[in-house]
């Protein structure tokens, strides 16, 4: 089975090849011009409309097959999306939104400021993010057909920043139907780069460069995604050429490095962390000291030398230093959690979890995504950690579903370790795993904590739109967060960032102004051949 999908790579490379140096069967008409992106996975298990479905897949294609109002890119800078221009009121209660002129759907249908006011009205509130915003929009205006004006009940600290993840939808194509099951969903119509091309159930997914792109036009005629489940063969097909880009396991990025035409691309997504997890509602994690001296444990620096292959970065905090206006200098990991084995042990001694005959104080089951195999590495390395200061452990790998169910829903688990993108604000991608969550909502705080220092603080981050008063608000979460310890960044990662082959197309590398989107306009085939 492996072989022949190796195979079937194999044969595509050759029209590849082929369309890359301008075979036309004899007819003497231009050939398109190919790249060849690589997913693990059946994008069509989730569909390609990030707004109405979580997930990476959706938003990969969406990223490239929609627009938002505002560009945010992977190091958070904003830049002028389909609104060429905005404005904040000084109380932070309306933004105004002024709209390209000329911006056609893929369909051919314009792009009005009917179509703005029906996303933030119907859709907005359904994506995770912009629900947020929802409950602070009190009404939505249209000045004159280019400008639109959002009106809030109280000020929104990241308003800029979530209307920046807000893919904008066709009002004429989703109006009037089920949002959730629009076919659309599956073949979205956008006003992006790229338009949907074809779709081949398990096999690929086409994309067509849009020639009206009221932007820089892609470079790229067609844009396939192959679908290649299996690690060894989706690096085979990298390290061969026959495939542009992919996601590789850690443990290739040494001959990743070795090669002149591979290389781990270091930005275009949002950073991401490996991140422990504690169930404070077992008996042996509800004292903070406990959970302190696990966290002392991790040697985090070897886990992101060895486990993460060297491409990770410890983490010192839980900000990360490139959101400097949130992050909280006063919070050192190293110094505030040193990995003193002896003084660990002291501590859970004293905290009442002597060893017992055999050395061990307690047992901890550990849960993690099988798929996930930087977060695997991880966890073999962890088991040792805390072997060395007598907790035994209990590996349960499970899938992506199982682990949502049993981390959210159940709350079935001691210990959770997983990676995840820190998101466009730390309001999303951070303080959502610190804050209150008695209602086991997915995607935030599973550990039973509910704290009104740490929800006094991230509802003030939300609260103003004064980026020092938020940065202040956050640097109190983190303090707290500290001591409680119940959720931490082990690591900075960027191993789940696509490894490019350079040997086919050139600028794959270019920066991006938007997180996630292939810079198409700056792709051109290797050596200029068109």
């Amino acid at each position: 089975m492996r072989r022949n999908r190796f195979r079937a790579v194999a044969a595509l490379a050759v029209a590849m090849a082929c369309a890359l140096t301008g075979c036309s069967g004899g007819s003497g008409a231009p050939s398109e011009r190919v790249w060849v992106g690589v997913v693990g996975g059946d994008p069509m298990n989730f569909g390609l409309n990030a707004q109405l479905a979580v997930g990476s897949a959706p938003r990969l294609f969406s990223a490239q097959l929609l627009d938002t109002l505002i560009f945010m890119s992977d190091d958070y800078e904003l830049s002028p999306g389909l609104a060429e221009s905005w404005e904040l009121s000084d109380d932070g209660l309306a933004l105004t939104l002024h709209l390209r002129h000329g911006v056609r759907w893929h369909d051919g249908e314009p792009f009005t400021a009917e179509d703005v006011k029906f996303n933030f009205e119907e859709i907005v509130p359904l994506q995770p993010y912009g629900a947020a915003l929802a409950e602070r929009l009190g009404s939505v205006e249209i000045a004159d057909p280019s400008t639109v004006v959002l009106r809030l009940t109280r000020p929104f600290g990241p308003l800029l920043e979530v209307v920046s993840q807000q893919f904008m939808l066709p009002k004429h194509v989703y109006e009037g139907t089920e949002y959730v099951t629009n076919p659309a969903n599956n073949e979205p119509i956008g006003t992006g780069p790229m338009k949907f091309g074809t779709y081949t159930p398990g096999q690929e997914v086409v994309l067509a460069k849009n020639p009206d792109y009221w932007g820089e036009v892609s470079q790229v005629d067609r844009a396939v995604f192959t679908v290649i489940a299996d690690e060894n063969s989706r690096a085979e097909a990298l390290f061969a050429g026959e495939v542009d880009e992919a996601v590789l396991h850690p443990a290739q990025q040494e001959r990743v490095a070795a090669n002149d035409s591979t290389r781990l691309l270091e930005h275009g997504m949002f950073p991401e962390a490996v991140t422990i997890t504690f169930n404070t509602r077992n008996e042996h994690l509800a004292d903070p000291a406990v959970r302190a001296a696990i966290f002392s444990a991790l040697d985090r620096e070897a886990i992101s030398q060895v486990a993460l292959a060297g491409i990770g970065a410890p983490a010192n905090g839980f900000i990360p230093p490139e959101i400097g206006w949130a992050h909280n200098p006063d919070v050192n990991f190293d110094a505030d959690f040193p990995r003193d084995v002896a003084a660990i042990n002291r501590a859970l001694d004293e905290a009442g979890y002597p060893r017992g005959p055999d050395g061990t104080r307690f047992t901890l089951r550990v849960l993690y995504i099988t798929a996930l195999h930087e977060v695997v590495s991880t966890v073999e390395m962890v088991q040792p950690m805390l072997a060395e200061i007598g907790i035994a452990t209990q590996l349960e790998n499970v899938g992506g579903a199982a682990y949502v169910e049993r981390l959210y829903t159940q709350g079935d688990f001691d210990l959770a370790f997983v990676r995840s993108p820190l998101g466009p604000d730390p309001s999303f991608g951070i303080a959502n795993w610190y804050t209150c969550n008695e209602d086991r909502a997915i995607g935030r705080n599973p550990t039973g904590v509910c704290d009104p220092e740490i929800d006094a603080a991230a509802a003030a981050a939300l609260d103003t739109n004064d980026k020092a008063q938020r940065g202040a608000a956050f640097q109190r979460m983190q303090t707290r967060a500290r001591e409680l310890m119940f959720y931490a960044p082990i690591a900075w990662y960027n191993g789940a960032f696509p490894t490019i082959n350079t040997s086919r197309w050139q600028g794959m590398d270019a920066e991006r102004v938007m997180a996630d989107r292939w810079p198409w306009s700056e792709m051109t085939p290797a050596g200029g051949v068109e």
